[in-house]
């Protein structure tokens, strides 16, 4: 196929035909992957005439439009209205009508060649020039209108988007550092809780860190997943990313739970006392079984909610169900058909292996369903309201002891492929392709992580609502929010599903400056903190701009290496950063010191070549020593503790230093991990496996109650406050 051709279809979908790898070798993609590319988002790559034809589609299309869907431009910058006209109204008179977001209107009348003429194109003797005019208005960050009337009497409308220049910042982190905790909720492990970490014991949490000088707690994503199929547990991989995970609900302080007979009726039979007892107590969490035990009492609570709720909260629900609008009656009618269709017939694991009738939600079928479950559907708008509001019961009991973020919640980077956010808007979505990671070394095959990725062209047509409905979505009753895999605003490795493997895929490009400044507007809106998970591959210059936007980065102390090999002090790590020791991606401080993780990978056979696996073992000792040596040249240690590494395991003597070490660091948050407060061995997660390892299931080895009553622990708490407040590394 004609290169050229290729090249600016390429260009035009935002597709880079080469890579510099992690290795810092330049890699050129395949031209079969990279028509494969262009042919998931929308090109028909069928011959060159085919390609030829679709791209001059698509580029009239654009040209066609005389505003485009939606302008997004910063607060501090002149504003400026582009049109794209045709040369018949290149001298006729437009009228525009600016529509502020407090609903105020300016009204303008121009000459489109009265402007500056940026570009001009040409297709079948059609000509097109490109105008761009200023718009003398001052407008407040928020979402605006512009529509502009042509001679035609053709109507066009764009969402402006006037944004700030950087993302929200408390002013107290001028006062002190701050210090929290990760966890993964379902983890949780309680005296109260039915099997699963639930939104009780994150607030219980809370208080708990809070009176001990805490300011966070992160979670894991809390993101819908599928109720049905509880067996389906990773949180990054979920149904939607714009509503709660159900099975989080603390279904003792559902409305009715002591005032319901059905309700204390099905708690007190002694089988379901068994079952409790045993769910308690089980190291590793049994989804099906903890939703067997929640799902009748949570519809036995929605039965007494509609009998028995005061009129303000039978208000409050129906004005969360108009909040919600379309998108929680699509995510309620997914829950319900897919409870439906699965119990039927366990091949229906998601919508597109569901019946064709089903497979739009807008199809007669869909519509019917919707209508004879109504109740069903109101169930689950239910849980979802009732999910809401113990989320913001824990964020309210977090700045009522004092926390200064309180919640931290995490955005998943995508949705699987049998999502209700796909099936809700199939056509964002590029089935065809997937996300995932180039490789590494630590992933020589890259990585391929199932998530149809967003089409940036059908996102811009959409006005980036997609994006700004995730954001206020995940932003609500929290203090802060980490972005998984930041890059991902900048560029995301597609796999296209006809390549062999991951290592098959490209970089396509998304429009960042638009989605910083969006992100910026919402951060400050709802007075959210961003963190960047910016790991991995880290293109030149995404940092710098992500400072620039005021987002956080995000940096592991075992990722944090000089070129000579050694371990950068934390009193040089930058400031606008969260510093943390582990990630859940990651070994437990135990498992890294002991090579767990590198044993546990032999087993698994993700290592199929043992010299690769050697060179892994002798590099972690290397680390290893470097670590120790970092920790005495900073005075971590005491001067008589071991200073080679042969001599010394993960204790709590060097487990508390390095937690300490970090602790004195520059970076303004700093997060750690409970399991290493517990001298935890297990992995959350082991990356590259699914059935191999139980993934999303390992439970904390102790209660809440217990750790509220360990003096070392609690000790330990009190250490970290005081090194955040004084103690920091020049």
């Amino acid at each position: 196929m004609n290169k050229a051709l290729v090249q600016q279809a390429l260009e035009f979908a935002g597709i880079e035909a080469s890579y510099t790898d992690a290795y810092g070798q330049l890699q050129h993609v395949s031209e079969n992957n990279l028509l494969a590319l262009l042919a998931a988002q929308g090109f028909d790559t069928t011959d060159e005439a085919s390609l030829s034809q679709s791209l001059q589609q698509q580029q009239q299309a654009l040209w066609q439009q005389l505003l485009l869907p939606v302008s997004v431009q910063q607060q501090d910058q002149p504003l400026h209205l582009e049109l794209r006209v045709p040369l018949s109204l290149a001298n006729e008179v437009l009228k525009l009508n600016l529509i502020t977001e407090a609903g105020k209107q300016h009204r303008f009348s121009f000459i489109p060649v009265d402007g500056e003429l940026l570009q001009v194109y040409q297709q079948d003797e059609q000509e097109y020039h490109l105008y761009q005019h200023a718009i003398s208005v001052h407008l407040e960050p928020g979402y605006h209108r512009l529509r502009v009337t042509s001679p035609a009497a053709v109507k066009c409308e764009q969402s402006l988007i006037v944004t700030p220049a950087r993302c929200f910042q408390p002013a107290a982190f001028a006062d002190k550092k701050q210090w929290g905790v990760s966890v993964q909720l379902y983890g949780l492990r309680s005296e109260r809780n039915w099997g699963i970490g639930d939104f009780g014991d994150l607030q219980q949490l809370l208080q708990l860190l809070a009176g001990q000088g805490a300011d966070f707690v992160g979670l894991n994503p809390i993101h819908a997943l599928y109720p049905a199929m509880p067996e389906h547990a990773s949180p990054y991989s979920p149904s939607s990313r714009r509503w709660l995970n159900c099975i989080y609900l603390d279904v003792t302080a559902l409305p009715g739970f002591a005032a319901s007979a059905e309700c204390q009726q099905l708690v007190n039979a002694p089988a379901f006392k068994q079952q409790l007892s045993e769910q308690r107590g089980r190291d590793w969490v049994d989804y099906s079984a903890v939703m067997q035990l929640k799902q009748p009492v949570m519809r036995a609570s929605y039965q007494w909610f509609l009998a028995h709720a005061s009129a303000d909260e039978q208000a409050a629900f129906t004005a969360f169900k108009q909040a919600g609008g379309d998108s929680l009656r699509l995510q309620a009618l997914y829950d319900a058909l897919h409870a439906y269709l699965y119990a039927e017939d366990s091949s229906y694991w998601g919508w597109p292996n569901w019946p064709d009738d089903y497979k739009d939600p807008t199809s007669a079928a869909s519509k019917a369903f919707a209508q004879q479950h109504a109740d069903e559907l109101d169930m689950h708008c239910y849980l979802q309201f009732c999910g809401d509001r113990q989320l913001a019961a824990a964020q309210q009991t977090a700045k009522v002891h004092g926390m200064l973020l309180g919640i931290y919640r995490d955005l998943a980077v995508g949705v699987s492929e049998a999502s209700m956010d796909i099936w809700a808007n199939p056509d964002l979505y590029c089935r065809a392709a997937s996300i995932g990671a180039p490789p590494d070394p630590l992933g020589p095959q890259g990585q391929n992580w199932g998530l149809p990725p967003m089409s940036p062209l059908q996102l811009f047509q959409q006005g980036y609502q997609p994006f700004i409905d995730l954001l206020r979505s995940n932003m609500q009753h929290a203090g802060a929010l980490r972005i998984d895999h930041v890059m991902a605003l900048l560029r995301l490795w597609w796999v296209p599903k006809t390549a062999d493997d991951a290592r098959g895929g490209a970089y396509l490009y998304y429009p960042i400056m638009d989605l910083l400044g969006i992100l910026a507007l919402e951060s400050q809106r709802n007075q959210v903190l961003v963190i960047g998970e910016d790991l991995g591959t880290v293109p030149d210059g995404i940092r710098d701009l992500l400072q620039e936007h005021g987002v956080y980065s995000y940096r592991v102390f075992f990722f944090e290496q000089a070129e000579d090999g050694g371990f950068i002090s934390p009193g040089h790590y930058p400031l606008q950063a969260m510093a943390t020791l582990c990630t859940h991606d990651l070994p437990t401080l135990i498992g890294f010191w002991h090579c767990d993780d590198l044993k546990l990978g032999e087993q698994l056979g993700l290592y199929p070549d043992a010299a690769q696996l050697q060179q892994l073992f002798e590099q972690r000792h290397r680390n290893k020593q470097r670590i120790l040596d970092s920790l005495h040249g900073h005075g971590a240690l005491p001067q008589d503790y071991p200073r080679q590494v042969e001599q010394v395991g993960m204790e709590p003597v060097l487990a508390r230093a390095l937690q300490l070490h970090l602790a004195k660091g520059q970076s303004q948050l700093l997060c750690l991990q409970l399991e290493d407060w517990m001298q935890m061995t297990q992995p959350v997660n082991v990356p590259g496996t699914s059935d191999e390892y139980p993934n999303w299931r390992r439970k904390l080895s102790q209660t809440l109650e217990q750790l509220a009553g360990q003096p070392e622990q609690l000790a330990l708490m009190q250490q970290l406050s005081q090194a955040r407040r004084d103690w920091l590394y020049q």
